[in-house]
């Protein structure tokens, strides 16, 4: 070291030699060089050593032997299967062949005993045909044999699986990628991967990669998401396997991914919290990021059910059979997973944003493209429209799609609950923004009569703005987004949506005091077509303080709420007002009253019971003329 040697020479031999000594208390290494004499190293790890010619063990000709002399609680290093484990874990991979001396059990002829023979003989038939005798003096000739279970040792090759890694990408075959990938994965099912990306990468930091999609998520994927640390990704130095526990080589959101990664450049004589530090790993975890991405998108490319109309022709022509679907297998087991790198990896916002998949209201109940639904946007629209809920059902009637629908905009629906986070972090895609359309600001179109409907309502919008004042409802607006339904309640811009509050609601730690800072204002937007709101603006003209018109506002309101997807804060009130106005529709008077129960003292009751059980019922007791009668009609007479 002083003289400037190769340090790269420590870790090739000490580190891994010196392990020897967890398990041994004695060791031999006999070596023999091309030009020179055999010679025995030897140490019992006590700081010394002795180093002396070979003349008593056999000649090695040429190469090196260690032995250890294990230690008695180190026992289980004798095992085979103990020894096929570890070389299966660590040295799977390495560029020579290991092999163990394995025993094992075959079939083995031998000759049979003279008396089995004998016996043999004696339970064959007297009468056989010419031609039996025959054959049985050409079985005479024959020595018996019987066959036994002998057990024979032989070397056997542990590490047979091939390093398709180092190996060009266009010579291996798609049969080799599925067996390594069920080796990796420990997966003895005859479901292929959905994809996989083969690569070497060059540079500062030169390594070798394979990916792989796999069919099916683990069941556990998202449940433990932020906890474990567990990673699907394995780490070799030169063919040497480190470790697959480290989650700096890819970003969370793609810890559904399998493969490997083997550096020649990477250090193997640091530990691997060192390792985990090293600035190579940065290099090569952006790397690796590209091309999941790129794996991802070419499903998608290949996938005749994601072309476009006009390209559909040409996929279908180019791509065979399996490919169909894929994507959307895909997306069915991972797709939570795209959504969450949107939210977690800013830098690669737009590459995931590309991945994402929906339905909307024209898409028939397939999945769509953010580019796909560019693709069909009327000419004038501007922004991309959504709407969140908790399902697609649910949406389909929602009121807040009535106009947009009629007009021929389409809205992308988004059930998933980390939907609502997506879109806070999604603020665009290209040069559209998107737009809830539960939320203010809805622009389609410019409505020549908003003006003159605003002036119009204005009486009714400020009397019923005032009639919710403890309602916390922040203004009352005409709408441009209702069609059949008379009123809706939406949020601000910035605030809440009615399925972001639900969600958060729902969480078991959540904090009543933090959620009113985030809770967005709450708008009452009114149809000013709609029938019912006509009459509501006579009605207010002619008497402000109509208590009925103010007891209808209040109904409207709590039932908007409902339909737009609030939780109401106060169930008893308006269960309240819709018994009131039943009454009313009923023609029953509001000062009615209900009935009063008799109050019958608990003694008397049990007094009166005991007293009627002990009288005898004369009745229920045939008479002699009776009992010649038919059962049926004594039963019918009881």
């Amino acid at each position: 070291m002083q003289t400037s040697g190769d340090l790269n020479l420590i870790g090739q031999f000490g580190v891994g030699f010196y392990s020897v000594y967890l398990v041994a208390d004695y060791v031999e290494v006999i070596s023999k060089h091309n030009e020179d004499k055999q010679y025995v190293w030897e140490s019992k790890a006590d700081g010394a050593f002795a180093i002396s010619e070979d003349t008593w063990n056999e000649p090695l000709g040429r190469g090196t032997e260690i032995r250890l002399h294990l230690r008695e609680e180190a026992g289980e290093y004798l095992e085979e299967s103990k020894l096929k484990d570890l070389v299966k874990k660590y040295s799977e991979f390495i560029n020579f062949p290991i092999y163990l001396w394995a025993s094992k059990e075959v079939d083995v002829e031998v000759p049979a005993d003279e008396d089995e023979s004998s016996d043999e003989a004696e339970s064959s038939s007297s009468d056989d045909g010419e031609s039996e005798k025959s054959e049985d003096e050409d079985a005479e000739d024959k020595p018996k044999t019987k066959t036994i279970k002998e057990t024979t040792y032989e070397w056997e090759l542990l590490n047979d699986v091939k390093a398709i890694w180092l190996r060009n990408p266009k010579e291996v075959t798609e049969e080799e990628y599925t067996k390594f990938y069920h080796s990796l994965a420990k997966d003895f099912g005859d479901e292929k991967p959905l994809a996989w990306s083969h690569f070497t990468a060059e540079g500062d930091v030169e390594f070798k990669a394979v990916l792989f999609v796999p069919p099916k998520a683990p069941h556990d994927l998202y449940e433990s998401y932020y906890n474990a640390n567990k990673a699907n990704l394995r780490l070799y130095v030169r063919r040497v396997f480190i470790s697959d526990e480290f989650d700096e080589l890819l970003p969370k959101y793609l810890n559904f991914l399998m493969g490997l990664v083997d550096s020649d450049t990477l250090p193997l004589n640091v530990s691997r919290e060192m390792l985990q530090q090293h600035s190579s790993l940065k290099t090569i975890k952006k790397k690796l990021i590209r091309k999941a991405l790129d794996m991802i998108r070419k499903i998608a490319d290949e996938d005749p059910d994601e072309a476009n109309d006009k390209d559909k022709k040409d996929v279908e022509n180019s791509s065979d059979d399996e490919k169909k679907g894929q994507y959307a297998k895909f997306w069915n087991e991972f797709g939570k997973s795209i959504k969450l790198g949107i939210i977690e990896d800013s830098v690669n916002r737009n590459r995931l944003a590309k991945l994402l998949r929906f339905e909307t209201t024209k898409s028939d109940g397939k999945l769509t493209s953010l580019d796909q639904y560019i693709s069909r946007m009327k000419s004038g629209q501007k922004d991309i429209f959504y709407i969140t809920g908790p399902n697609k059902e649910q949406l389909e009637k929602s009121p807040f799609l009535e106009r947009l629908k009629k007009k021929g905009y389409e809205v992308i629906y988004f059930t998933d609950p980390v939907d609502e986070y997506l879109m806070q972090y999604l603020m665009d895609y290209g040069d559209q923004k998107f737009q809830n359309v539960s939320k203010e600001g809805l622009k389609m179109g410019k409505d020549s009569k908003a003006k003159e409907l605003k002036e119009s309502f204005k009486d009714l919008t400020k009397w019923w703005k005032s009639a919710l004042a403890s309602e916390n409802v922040d203004d009352v607006k005409i709408s441009n987004r209702l069609a059949d339904t008379p009123c809706v309640v939406v949020t601000s811009k910035f605030g809440w949506s009615a399925n972001m509050e639900r969600i958060m609601q729902a969480q078991t730690l959540s904090d009543a005091n933090k959620q009113a800072y985030m809770r967005g204002k709450r708008v009452l937007e009114i149809n000013p077509r709609h029938p019912i709101i006509k009459e509501l603006l006579e009605r207010v003209v002619k008497d402000p303080e109509d208590d009925g018109v103010k007891q209808t506002a209040h109904l409207m309101y709590q039932t908007a709420l409902m339909e737009s997807g609030f939780i109401l804060s106060d169930p008893k009130d308006f269960a309240s007002r819709i018994y009131s106005s039943v009454k009313s529709s009923l023609s029953i008077s509001p000062d009615a009253t209900i009935e009063e129960e008799e109050d019958v003292d608990e003694a008397e009751a049990e007094a009166e019971t005991e007293a009627k059980e002990a009288t005898p019922n004369s009745e229920a007791e045939p008479t002699r003329d009776d009992e010649d009668a038919e059962p049926s009609v004594v039963k019918d007479e009881l």
